[in-house]
């Protein structure tokens, strides 16, 4: 059976939705400065949404009074414009939500440790209630009226990726009809401190695949999917999900493995999947979070599939920042539209390419080519990771 792509939406540091973010990548526009969401004694650049919580709560038409967390507030918003988009009828068909977060609602129980600390018999309960990951999934689904299969994947920053292999594999086994898939990330302080911890911060605009890159740049935002299959689609669906693997090489907790096997094996197995032939695809979404390790290893790999015959690649986190268990939501949606648009989204900062690979990523945003075939990456923690293939459609 296969999968389309009718629906997508994405909130992110560089925009309000898809147009804005497009924009925002044509004009080079990118989503970095400091933080405001909260006091902090870190001095590094992030890419945070330009809304308070309480102006998403308004777009949404949500009571003032009423407290959601960050990361559900951001999912509603990309995940209602996918549905939209999408034109799904939920009435008519099984429908499924799967969404993905690292932090859940930290954002706001951080909020009530602070007072809980000082006074045990002080402390908002409501700001613990939603700390679970699957709390915002509800809240979403709820938000949605989607009462059918709802479910939340947290696998770090492959987390997105591998809900949206979930929605595919239960449409695939005919559990599902139709599904929301993708994720869902806040910044707050128990991320921005944990990755300090690790060392991998660049206190300057972070520079993926560039020789001098020296850590990454943390962001926030929500990107969402509607994933169909052909019997329920009533319109021209913007591309097929043709291929998808994870692999979880457990080489180490944080880091990838120097050769690169993890990356190496799930963009291998994923392009096997599809049928299509290496030499057909088009762009590489990398997943390039501008950390020494990880982008050589993920070059490594890149060139251990495609030898001297490498595809047009780029990152898009100097743009919108590490998301987390957001980023493939947010860069699977930009990867349907470089099917479905022709684009290809330039990498910032890059000047001089990576001594041991020599690859040369896109530096300017270019529209209208034949992009037939795109595969995205999403690599997480612990060596869990993921790529996807999205396929062009002529007809269906």
């Amino acid at each position: 059976m296969r999968i389309f792509v009718t629906g997508i939406g994405v909130v992110s540091g560089i925009g309000l939705g898809v147009e804005e973010n497009i924009e925002a990548f044509r004009h080079m526009r990118h989503g970095m400065g400091k933080v405001t969401l909260f006091p902090t004694e870190l001095s590094v650049p992030v890419s945070e949404v330009k809304f308070t919580n309480e102006e998403i709560k308004k777009n949404l038409a949500l009571q003032s009074n009423k407290t959601y967390s960050r990361t559900a507030l951001l999912g509603m918003l990309a995940a209602k414009e996918a549905l939209n988009d999408s034109q799904l009828d939920t009435s008519s068909c099984r429908v499924g939500f799967i969404s993905s977060t690292s932090v859940g609602g930290m954002d706001l129980s951080e909020n009530f440790f602070i007072q809980f600390k000082e006074n045990n018999a002080k402390g908002r309960l409501r700001e613990i209630a939603s700390h679970d990951c699957g709390d915002s999934t509800e809240r979403i689904a709820s938000y949605l009226g989607i009462q059918g299969f709802v479910t939340t994947v947290s696998t770090a920053c492959s987390s997105a990726a591998n809900a949206i292999m979930l929605g595919a594999r239960l449409i695939k086994n005919d559990h599902l009809d139709a599904v929301i898939v993708g994720g869902t990330d806040a910044l707050c302080k128990f991320t921005l401190n944990g990755f300090n911890s690790l060392m991998i911060l660049d206190k300057e605009h972070c520079r993926p695949l560039d020789n001098s890159r020296a850590g990454l740049n943390l962001g926030e935002g929500a990107g969402y999917l509607v994933l169909q299959s052909q019997k329920t689609i009533t319109q021209q669906p913007y591309c097929e999900l043709s291929g998808y693997a994870n692999i979880n090489e457990a080489y180490h907790q944080t880091g990838s493995s120097p050769e690169g096997l993890g990356a190496y094996m799930s963009m291998n197995k994923a392009i096997l999947q599809s049928g299509v032939p290496e030499e057909s695809i088009d762009y590489i979404n990398l997943h390039g979070t501008g950390t020494p390790t990880n982008d050589l290893s993920e070059s490594k790999a890149i060139k251990r599939i495609f030898g001297e015959r490498v595809p047009l690649l780029s990152s898009v986190k100097a743009f919108i920042g590490h998301t987390l268990g957001a980023s493939e939501g947010i860069e699977a949606a930009y990867s349907v539209l470089s099917v479905y648009k022709g684009i290809v989204y330039p990498n910032l900062n890059f000047v001089h390419p990576i001594e041991e690979t020599g690859l040369i990523p896109v530096t300017r945003f270019q529209e209208g080519l034949k992009i037939r075939h795109v595969l995205s990456n999403s690599f997480g923690f612990g060596g869990n990771n993921s790529s996807l293939l999205f396929s062009s459609v002529e007809d269906i």
